[in-house]
């Protein structure tokens, strides 16, 4: 096993295909493939499930890439300090539900952690890619919530993913409204109130489950109802329209502006947000780092 058959992993389990890693890599095809393939039979696991349709890392490969991004990174400390080498541009990626904290916390991350050279990624996204996301390791973060109707369902997928929930912290629901709007000086609202303004909600595409929703009470029935792709919309959409949506409360003014704020929501549900992430797979020093500023932001909560 070399240093430079971990970077190999490394680079395919980011680009998620061999073709596009052998280009950054500067190598072959055949190339990449024979020095992982040797490094399996080494190893004796297989780190990458090859089918037609592509590859995709293995549960095992999953826990693999963990440990071997923590050599790498240990490796390149060596590098930098003995041998002056500069070092390899960082890798980090999340996917999360659309939360204010979940940007803060990647400003921080990337304000005091970020080198000369980076390649990041904030994917806000749905509910199951998220999971499929943080699955693959397209991400090693993935941030959202359970609660007691979703629990079950969500907790299977991420049992079957040899995946982790670790929570962030626990809140009540809220809505977010305009400043303008009638409701938004009110102590809390009932969902009767609700009833004559636009409820805005994030699309999930083609797991439109009632459990894969992002907002809470997702089953009750609405006479004005609005899908949204991403936060700036529904934003926009909050003021333009006097409208609402459902959320933990959780709202950052450097980032949103002063033109939307919580209200709390006269309602007994509670939801648990949190990060997952591989069961076996140790994370890296960028994880930890990121994972540190979510509890800043959310610390209050």
């Amino acid at each position: 096993m070399t240093l430079q058959q971990l970077k190999y992993v490394l680079e395919v389990a980011a680009r998620g295909s061999m073709n596009e890693a052998s280009k950054r890599l500067f190598i072959s095809q055949p190339s990449l493939s024979n020095a992982i393939k040797e490094l399996e039979e080494e190893l004796r696991i297989t780190i990458f499930e090859r089918t037609n349709k592509g590859i995709s890392l293995s549960k095992a490969g999953a826990e693999f890439l963990g440990y071997a991004r923590q050599v790498i990174e240990q490796a390149e400390l060596l590098e930098s300090r003995y041998l002056n080498a500069k070092p390899s541009p960082q890798h980090f990626s999340v996917s999360t539900q659309h939360y204010a904290f979940a940007v803060n916390a990647f400003v921080k991350l990337v304000s005091e952690h970020g080198q000369e050279e980076y390649e990041l990624a904030l994917r806000e996204t749905k509910t199951h890619e998220i999971i499929q996301d943080v699955q693959s390791q397209r991400s090693e973060i993935g941030i959202l919530y359970v609660n007691e109707f979703n629990s079950q369902v969500i907790n299977r997928l991420l049992k079957n993913a040899n995946l982790t929930f670790t929570s962030l912290f626990t809140a009540k629901a809220h809505i977010f409204v305009s400043v303008h709007n009638p409701l938004a000086h009110f102590k809390s609202v009932t969902l009767e109130q609700l009833q004559d303004y636009p409820y805005l909600h994030f699309e999930q595409g083609e797991y439109n489950s009632f459990h894969f929703s992002e907002e809470i009470l997702s089953t009750r029935s609405h006479r004005k109802s609005i899908r949204v792709n991403d936060r700036a919309t529904l934003f926009n959409l909050l003021i333009g329209l006097n409208g609402y949506t459902i959320s933990t409360g959780v709202l950052s003014s450097d980032l949103n502006g002063n033109e939307i704020i919580p209200v709390p929501l006269a309602s007994e549900e509670v939801i648990h947000v949190g990060w997952i992430s591989h069961r076996n797979a140790a994370l890296s020093k960028l994880a930890v780092a990121y994972i540190e500023a979510l509890h800043h932001f959310t610390r209050e909560q």
